[in-house]
């Protein structure tokens, strides 16, 4: 842990993603009185190795991920693992939802896999979900995992220009803005991840 540059960090967030290091810290500080941005740092800020995901459910692999965190870095780690969830698809993408066309992180490959799998299907049976499983390791070796979801439909098409991975073309339910057309405050209120989190908030701030 010695030569990791840790900052003001208490708390690292296990991904690569810029976007979840920026959205989470928007809903801990919504949820977390006084709660400072630089306090939460991503793993790859630090040049932390990804760990493989080999588990089967989104909670296995948020585990997965902030137990490696929490190792390497000697600090509380957290971790979401999330996904696309669609009915028409038993389910699918799911915990693959990343790395839906073959490989990992191509938001616009995966994109176009699954609008291209949908075309024909009707709008009544595009229903799915957004799923998040988020956790949070303590280097003591405690663990927590708090599920969210949050369910719409599909669009045929990408729609705005905000959010990422899934979001354009995902409409929660009772809304016909996509989640990228949603201000990211509407939007953190209610996606499956602001929820997974607020969730685990309380354990979180108890660290702080």
């Amino acid at each position: 842990m010695s030569d990791l540059s840790l900052g003001n960090a208490k708390l690292v967030l296990a991904t690569h993603n810029a976007h979840k290091v920026g959205e989470l810290r928007t809903i801990l500080a919504q949820a977390i009185p006084g709660f400072e941005a630089d306090w939460l740092i991503g793993a790859a800020d630090l040049h932390l190795t990804e760990p493989i995901e080999d588990g089967v459910t989104f909670a296995a692999n948020s585990l997965l991920k902030a137990r490696a965190v929490a190792e390497q870095t000697g600090l509380p780690a957290i971790a979401d693992d999330s996904g696309i969830c669609v009915e028409v698809l038993g389910g699918a993408p799911g915990i693959f939802s990343a790395r839906w066309c073959g490989h990992h992180g191509d938001d616009n490959a995966n994109l176009d896999l699954l609008l291209a799998q949908l075309a024909d299907i009707a709008p009544e049976h595009r229903q799915a979900s957004f799923v998040a499983a988020a956790a949070l390791v303590l280097p003591s070796g405690e663990e927590f995992v708090e599920l969210g979801e949050v369910k719409g439909s599909l669009l045929f098409e990408r729609t705005g220009e905000g959010g990422f991975g899934y979001d354009p073309i995902f409409a929660p339910e009772g809304d016909y803005r996509s989640m990228a057309q949603l201000p990211p405050e509407e939007k953190n209120q209610i996606s499956h991840r602001g929820r997974a989190f607020r969730a685990l908030a309380p354990k979180i701030a108890e660290l702080l």
